[in-house]
């Protein structure tokens, strides 16, 4: 599933074919995705101002000159490309529709903007942007990790009194909203501290030094244009290629990275999620 780099990274691409624009015609070929499309969602569409683009976690949120935000999640292999593109940033014209291309819009500079969704996990919806925050989906989210309100003494507060490992705590959207299972064993590896160690027993210190690892790892990704395992293609349609720095991330048994380290990289299983790191540099 897409992470908070991807979808951060799908959001600039978009975002000049966009903002400021008005959607001339909306068209939803199906009723639904994860779940049903809201009532007259092409109608609804069909002539708003797209006023900003934002990111809250792994969420999308357009905001409409009608009071209403498009709220749109990427789900496992959902896709936002862009076509005829008027400034030049996307080489190719309207592609041929596609069996999956479940949501299309038409922009009044030209653009098309098409979401194509495999296995139908993404989801759209729209809510009052007045009262966007209080939507169920985003109500419960901790603080953007690349936020003023995630800071050294946050993250050291909601750790010190937490059993899990820090790994399950990490992942928590109510701690920490858009981090997700790559870029967790990734600035973990990074603060050489154990995925299996229990949250509440990382020295202070080790915690408060996770928030600028933790940025550095998401913003080197979005400078990578995300990470391209499965499905994922930037707005333009090419793949990301911070996958070809990853550290840990999908590397078992291969050899750790770190210099003078004679260890391999291990795999273990936690909450159902694989965690990979080095068992003599992550204590």
């Amino acid at each position: 599933m897409p992470e908070l780099p991807e979808v951060e990274t799908v959001r600039r691409g978009l975002e000049p074919s966009m903002t400021g624009q008005v959607i001339t015609r909306a068209q939803v070929n199906r009723p639904d995705l994860r779940w049903p499309f809201p009532e007259r969602m092409a109608e609804r569409l069909a002539g708003a101002r797209v006023l900003q683009l934002r990111r809250r976690s792994k969420y999308i949120l357009a905001d409409l000159d009608r009071g209403e935000t498009l709220l749109v999640h990427l789900g496992m292999s959902g896709r936002m490309t862009v076509s005829g593109d008027p400034l030049g940033q996307f080489a190719h014209n309207h592609p041929t529709a596609q069996k999956h291309d479940h949501v299309v819009l038409d922009m009044e500079n030209g653009a098309r903007i098409t979401f194509n969704d495999p296995r139908r996990f993404g989801a759209m919806d729209l809510l009052p942007t007045d009262t966007a925050e209080t939507h169920p989906l985003l109500v419960k989210l901790g603080p953007e990790p690349l936020g003023n309100a995630f800071d050294e003494s946050y993250l050291v507060n909601q750790l010190s009194s937490r059993l899990t490992p820090i790994k399950s705590a990490l992942l928590d959207q109510r701690i920490i909203a858009g981090l997700g299972n790559i870029y967790v064993c990734e600035a973990l590896f990074r603060a050489g501290i154990s995925p299996r160690r229990k949250a509440k027993n990382i020295a202070k210190s080790k915690a408060a030094a996770l928030v600028p690892i933790i940025r550095d790892v998401l913003q080197e990704a979005i400078s990578s244009g995300g990470s391209s395992l499965r499905d994922f293609r930037q707005a333009d349609g090419e793949l990301g290629y911070f996958q070809h720095r990853f550290d840990v991330y999908g590397r078992e048994n291969e050899p750790c990275h770190t210099p003078g380290c004679n260890a391999s990289i291990r795999r273990i299983t936690q909450s159902g999620r694989s965690s990979f790191y080095c068992p003599q540099c992550q204590r």
